[in-house]
């Protein structure tokens, strides 16, 4: 199968990835033309979160770029999209709300959280031994059977790690999300339809983080295999 193998993943992957994304920027899209009741912009949603929970550490800023919206624990900051930031609509209540949820997981020690947390840098130096070891087999280090299995028992600890890293991920964005959409219910910020736009919204938002922990433990597994099969 080999480097056709490899190809053919990469390629479904990146398809099914795609669909899903285009299918985010859709519902965005869609609910931010459905104005909140509550008239609120997403910077203010998010105060008022932080502030419902108790949290007074952790500074909200515009951020840039379409859909850039993040929790940063280092920096304890969340950074919202020009469109959330600024938007008084369903899909800037979701994000804005989803965003700080991370927030508050960070101020409560949510587990799952900190295990991300502590996986980082890890996967970022398995990312760029990655590049390294595919540039091998590209210009034949690996060529020697030895050095090959070698190669691959790499490729297969680096990617191991990233699947583990994505399946983490999985029920911390997950919860995340469940705690914005209480939030938001309990207290009335979006109310019917609204808070059902919420919700869909958010949905397609978490389907994006299980594309690509599928696609990281089917990696995995195929070079696992791979690996397996060159020992034999």
């Amino acid at each position: 199968m080999g480097y056709m193998g490899y190809m053919l993943i990469v390629g479904v992957f990146t398809l099914i990835g795609g669909v899903i994304s285009s299918r985010l920027k859709s519902k965005f899209k869609k609910y931010s033309q459905v104005p909140t009741s509550s008239g609120m912009t997403g910077a203010e949603i998010a105060r008022e979160m932080l502030s419902y929970y108790g949290i007074t550490d952790v500074k909200i800023v515009e951020g840039r770029g379409f859909l850039s919206d993040h929790y940063n624990p280092v920096s304890k900051t969340v950074a919202l999209s020009p469109e959330v930031y600024r938007g008084r609509h369903v899909s800037a209540a979701a994000v804005s709300a989803h965003e700080c949820g991370h927030a508050v997981q960070h101020a409560e020690a949510y587990q799952m959280l900190k295990v991300r947390s502590a996986l980082v840098p890890a996967v970022q130096a398995s990312s760029r031994i990655q590049q390294f070891l595919f540039y091998g087999f590209m210009f034949g280090l690996a060529a020697s059977p030895a050095l090959g299995q070698w190669f691959m028992l790499a490729l297969v600890i680096t990617f191991g790690m990233t699947a583990l890293f994505s399946l983490i991920t999985l029920p911390v964005e997950f919860d995340a999300s469940r705690r914005a959409l209480v939030w938001l219910d309990n207290t009335g910020v979006t109310r019917g339809a609204e808070y059902e736009g919420a919700k869909d919204a958010l949905w397609w938002a978490a389907m994006t983080y299980v594309a690509s922990a599928l696609s990281a433990l089917v990696m995995f597994l195929y070079f696992l295999m791979q690996f397996l099969g060159s020992r034999e």
